[in-house]
């Protein structure tokens, strides 16, 4: 490891554990356990999968000026969201590529909370911070004619518990979760922020807290055999199967939310009249309609299609390039995402993969491969 590779707060539990650690957007990360990615990926499934993912960053924005930032930043009404009420996200450059996508919950009438993936972290508070000193922008200013809002990154432990039986071991650790509902989250103590959402298509939870509290709290979780430690390696199998985007790989900043089949995630009038960044870029890619796509692909016998092979038609015309893949443990078969030209994607449409110079067959398949099992009501 080099000299600025960063740790996580808990990495001794980690090595206590058995760990195997690799890095991972600058972090060295634990990837698996010793019961190993598959039996992981399915515990979480089937009990409660618990995830070290400090590596990620969560900001707190407050002040007059809150909304009219976020609303500058983000395509979607900040205004519009309830107390307590979290959304997905994106921040846009001024083509309408995705610099990060992000989930932001509303905690009071000018505080939000916004998480934001490891790799962008940096990148994502200079943005804000240099958007918050915007006067150009329309919104509550302060003297000085920027945003009255105030950008901090919290320094907190940040850990999921993911699987139908993980609000059972909350639970049983002293923390109650029924009232709380899929994509909405609140502070259940002085510095910590919980929130029922995920990366694995199950129910689930991510708790934001100091890290004397995060080490009650997962010892008190280790003591359930339902919980079990679950590295990276199947986050990123759960979250595949799951149809979910990594950014860097499935979504990038040239790629727009209208390609990557994301438009769901932007409130009509906001895409009509909305002032966000990348606006008019985002309308033009829309009147024009995307040339790609991105689809699910399913490829043909036990074979998986990795980041980066290429993707061809029948008639061997380049056709795309897969963006994710790999094998799916709960699916029983290799799983992928990917763009291919538009006029192509449609649900079991016929490609080929290059892998090593072998076709593999590939057919489009829609997403997710495995049901989400959100608790919404």
């Amino acid at each position: 490891m080099t000299g600025d590779t960063k740790h996580l707060p808990l990495e001794d539990l980690h090595v206590a554990a058995g760990a195997r650690f690799g890095a991972f957007a600058g972090w060295s990360m634990p990837l698996t356990y010793p019961a190993g990615v598959m039996k992981e990926h399915l515990h979480t499934r089937e009990h409660a999968g618990l995830f070290d993912i400090s590596h990620m960053k969560l900001f707190e924005i407050s002040g007059s000026g809150s909304v009219a930032l976020l609303n500058r930043a983000c395509p979607f009404d900040a205004g519009a969201l309830e107390i307590s009420q979290s959304k997905y996200t994106f921040f846009l450059n001024e083509a309408a590529g995705i610099i990060d996508d992000l989930i932001v919950t509303r905690l009071g009438q000018a505080r939000f909370m916004v998480v934001a993936n490891a790799g962008n972290a940096e990148v994502d508070e200079k943005h804000l911070r240099a958007l918050a000193l915007d006067s150009d922008a329309k919104g509550d200013f302060d003297a000085k004619g920027n945003f009255d809002a105030k950008v901090d990154a919290l320094d907190r432990v940040f850990l999921a518990i993911q699987g139908p039986e993980a609000w059972a071991a909350l639970s049983r650790a002293g923390i109650e979760t029924g009232s709380l509902l899929f994509m909405h989250g609140f502070e259940p103590r002085a510095n910590w922020f919980m929130s029922r959402s995920g990366y694995t298509g199950e129910d689930g939870f991510e708790i934001g807290l100091p890290e004397a509290d995060a080490r009650n709290l997962v010892a008190k979780l280790l003591e359930d055999e339902r919980v079990m430690w679950v590295g990276l390696a199947a986050r990123d199998s759960l979250r595949l199967e799951a149809g979910l985007c990594l950014h860097g790989l499935d979504i990038t900043p040239e790629i727009d939310p209208a390609s990557a089949v994301l438009m769901w995630a932007i409130p009509k009038e906001v895409r009509a009249s909305g002032a966000f960044i990348g606006a008019d870029a985002l309308r033009s890619i829309l009147e024009r309609g995307p040339a790609q796509e991105r689809v699910g692909l399913k490829p043909e016998g036990r074979q998986p299609v990795r980041t980066g092979a290429a993707l061809f038609d029948t008639d061997g015309n380049p056709a795309g390039h897969v963006t994710s893949g790999g094998f799916g443990p709960s699916a029983a078969h290799p799983v992928a995402m990917g763009y291919v030209q538009t006029s192509l994607a449609k649900p079991g449409a016929k490609l080929f993969a290059d892998v090593r110079g072998t076709k593999i067959p590939v057919d489009i398949s829609p997403l997710p491969f495995t049901p989400h099992r959100y608790r919404k009501g």
